[in-house]
């Protein structure tokens, strides 16, 4: 399991008060507020960072991170990503699992036999669609309801589902 988690992009820089504009990657924008502990990946190091302030705009939040007032001390940063740790992420309610930690489970059927491997999911809306990949290279969707799956443990390593006609 994966220790750190994304929870945004830096697109661009905000003013010329060392704000910045994030696309965020987390279905919880309110996540971002003043205080919560973020990192920084400039690809060489990790920078820990804390939001000193909040807006939001569009598709986008805008941070202000405590101890940098300037435009040039954040633009080295834009495309940059933005994560936290296990230990500040959003808690999970029931049946509800991070992304990051779905990747790569087995996917088995009803009986136990080996469908594919979870290569990514697709957030839709509505639900989340699983993208498996077969053994033979080509893809299954799957929805993420009640109806088709069945079980997540990963502990074990698997999603169980059950595959409604005509998925295959």
């Amino acid at each position: 399991m994966e220790d750190m988690l994304k929870v945004g992009v830096i697109t661009s820089t905000h003013g010329i008060r060392g704000e910045v504009k994030v696309f965020p990657t987390t279905d919880d924008v309110k996540r971002f507020k003043k205080g919560v502990k973020l990192i920084l990946d400039t690809g060489k190091e990790q920078l820990d960072l804390e939001v000193e302030g909040v807006k939001f705009f569009k598709q986008f939040v805008i941070l202000k991170f405590k101890g940098i007032d300037n435009i040039n001390d954040i633009e080295k940063y834009k495309g940059k990503e933005l994560f936290v740790t296990r230990e500040n992420a959003v808690k999970l309610k029931k049946d509800e699992y991070f992304i990051a930690d779905l990747m790569g489970l087995s996917v088995i059927d009803e009986d136990g036999k080996q469908i594919g491997i979870l290569k990514d999911v697709m957030e839709t809306g509505a639900n989340d669609v699983y993208i498996v990949q077969l053994e033979d290279d080509k893809e299954v969707l799957i929805p993420a309801i009640k109806q088709c799956i069945l079980e997540v443990n990963i502990e074990e390593g698997f999603i169980k589902v059950h595959m409604m006609e005509g998925l295959l």
